[in-house]
């Protein structure tokens, strides 16, 4: 697990910029920075450089000096920067050494640098793992991004003027951008607005893009042009899937660092952990957010659940109050991203990375088999289809109820609407707060192209593109790398997803959800995890705003106004405060949203003031 970042300039940079860059990443890469820089003849570059690979380290497989990024092949002429992990490749390396092939390494970084030399980028379907890969040929005279199949590793770029940047964050890009191509996105704020994070392909920044997850991203160091592609269509492919769930897991207990797991009372992780109990992974300790005194307090029954596996756990209580971290916490999720539950993982991290630096989550098993509640609300409208009344007005205001929420939902078709279901701001809502803005989209999501078999399928689908890359596992990896912790998601294995692909929807899709994994928990059938009501990773949200931040709500308006250059109007920011400050706490998660944004686009403009030297 790493942080990448670099950039080919037709211009000369000062090698500022690049140190600027890596040093955006140290905290995703404790162990090790390193940066190689060319000349514009891509041969050593001084103190001004027109071309750069940068990578900073957590050391988990090989943590030898020779191991690092980045890395060079024998010859020179290929260079890699990657961030992730490649499992179960030892099969692959053996036919590379039959064919003559060197390994000086024991790490998945040379194996997937000698892999693209023998193969070229078809040596993507022999990858099995998660990853952000930046491989430089000069043979070629190309430069490839590629992020992994489901989307567990982020990467953006930007491409302006024949010139291409890129990095794992949006802030390790930031200092190679013009002074005048930092703006922030209208689009992006109102994409975050809609959908509490600005789904890939956008960003915050106008000139700022997020690879999607499947796609490699070609730029032609000739022409100066770039090409982009999805390279994975899921395919089902039937087999057994209960030794297919074991070998995932397995495969990812492979480490040089101490591991753990991340455990609650929930199914997902349940699962993780009693398949690693029963393949006799006993020895590794678990770890459990803890919310004394709430109702959604899951450490005890997570306790219990270790015992019976014979686990040790350790419970992390988050703390009630968060206002000292709060800027940190924010720095570290990049851009404007509003999960509530964000800042308890980045707690739990915290503490977890003191004892292990590699932990298995159960991340995706609610995407696999259907357990948001919002999926069976909304197939309760299936009949729509793409039945729409895009004539419909949305009124602006700052509650949406009844009608005027319904009015909302009815303009866009059914697939559309699901975005609805987990939403920031309503359409209506946004209207209010950005009256001058032309109206945009009603939801930046992104859908399928091809048709799924069923609407469970099809809304399964819409996740797989968007909530679950660009929510749920950013989440993951930026909680966890701001403290130097990989964390592993075996359910998201895509072997094993596409096996699930060929079971029968009414074996996969159960009520209540998951029964399907039953078998692979058996030991824990004394306490009916498949019956229990879904607690979800709750904050106590309500002392947060009302006490711990609520110093933050003065003058919220007017920052916000200014920091949007008054695309969101300061006013109708005023009276959706005093609107919860009313007693409307239903509007607790969207006045957390704007106090998040407030911090991230102070931070983000500082930020901007720091222009590279052209």
């Amino acid at each position: 697990m790493c942080g990448i970042a670099g950039f080919f300039s037709t211009a000369p940079l000062a090698r500022s910029v690049a140190e600027r860059m890596l040093d955006a990443l140290r905290r995703r890469g404790p162990d090790a920075q390193h940066q190689v820089c060319w000349n514009a003849d891509f041969g050593p570059g001084g103190d001004r450089v027109n071309s750069a690979l940068l990578h900073a380290r957590l050391s988990i497989i090989d943590p030898r000096p020779q191991a690092d990024q980045p890395m060079a092949n024998d010859t020179g002429d290929i260079w890699i920067s990657y961030n992730g992990e490649v499992y179960d490749w030892a099969g692959h390396a053996k036919e590379l050494r039959a064919q003559g092939v060197e390994f000086r390494t024991r790490s998945d970084t040379e194996f997937v640098l000698k892999a693209y030399q023998t193969w070229g980028i078809d040596f993507l379907s022999r990858l099995r793992g998660m990853f952000a890969i930046a491989i430089l040929d000069l043979r070629k005279r190309e430069f490839w991004l590629i992020r992994d199949r489901m989307g567990l590793k982020p990467i953006v770029y930007s491409h302006i003027d024949g010139n291409l940047a890129f990095g794992s964050t949006v802030r390790s890009v930031l200092p190679f951008l013009p002074a005048d191509r930092r703006a922030f996105s209208q689009a992006g704020i109102d994409a975050y607005l809609a959908h509490r994070y600005v789904p890939a392909p956008g960003t915050i920044l106008e000139h700022v893009r997020r690879l999607e997850n499947g796609h490699w991203l070609r730029f032609d160091l000739e022409s100066r042009q770039v090409e982009k592609r999805r390279y994975w269509h899921p395919r089902p492919r039937p087999a057994q899937w209960l030794p297919l769930l074991d070998e995932a897991i397995s495969i990812r207990t492979v480490a040089d660092r101490p591991l753990g797991v991340f455990l609650s009372s929930g199914i997902d992780s349940s699962v993780i952990a009693s398949r690693l109990s029963e393949i006799g992974k006993r020895e590794l300790q678990t770890f459990t957010a803890a919310f004394p005194g709430s109702s959604m307090d899951e450490s005890a029954q997570a306790g219990s659940i270790a015992r019976i596996l014979g686990l040790p756990n350790r419970a992390v209580p988050i703390p009630q109050r968060i206002s000292a971290e709060f800027e940190r916490i924010i720095a570290d999720l990049d851009e404007p991203f509003a999960d509530p539950s964000g800042m308890p993982t980045w707690y739990l991290a915290r503490e977890t990375t003191q004892h292990v630096k590699v932990v298995l989550a159960g991340d995706g098993g609610d995407e696999l088999f259907g357990g948001y509640k919002r999926i069976d609300k909304h197939l309760r409208s299936r009949w729509r289809g793409r039945l729409k009344f895009a004539w419909l007005p949305v009124t602006a205001g700052p509650a949406m109820k009844g009608w005027r929420k319904w009015s909302s939902e009815l303009k866009m078709s059914w697939l559309e609407a699901y975005s609805l279901r987990f939403s920031g701001f309503t359409p209506g809502q946004r209207l209010f707060l950005q009256p001058d803005r032309v109206a945009g989209p009603n939801t930046y999501w992104r859908f399928p192209e091809e048709q799924a078999h069923s609407p469970m399928a099809a809304l399964l689908d819409i996740d797989r593109e968007n909530y679950l890359p660009e929510y749920i596992l950013r989440k993951a990896d930026l909680c966890t790398m701001a403290h130097g912790l990989e964390a592993r998601a075996p359910l998201l294995d895509h072997r094993w997803f596409e096996a699930l692909l060929a079971v029968p929807d009414e074996l996969r899709f159960t009520r209540p959800p998951k029964l399907f994994l039953q078998p692979a928990c058996a030991a824990l059938d004394a306490l009916d995890l498949f019956h229990q009501k879904k607690r979800g990773f709750n904050p106590p949200l309500g002392d947060w705003l009302d006490v711990d931040l609520a110093q933050r709500f003065d003058g919220l308006g007017e920052r916000l106004g200014s920091a949007t250059s008054g695309q969101i109007r300061a006013a109708a920011v005023a009276r959706l405060a005093a609107h919860y400050r009313d007693g409307h706490k239903a509007l607790a998660e969207q006045m957390l949203q704007l106090l998040i944004l407030d911090e991230s686009l102070r931070q983000l403009s500082a930020l901007r003031g720091d222009s590279p030297d052209a």
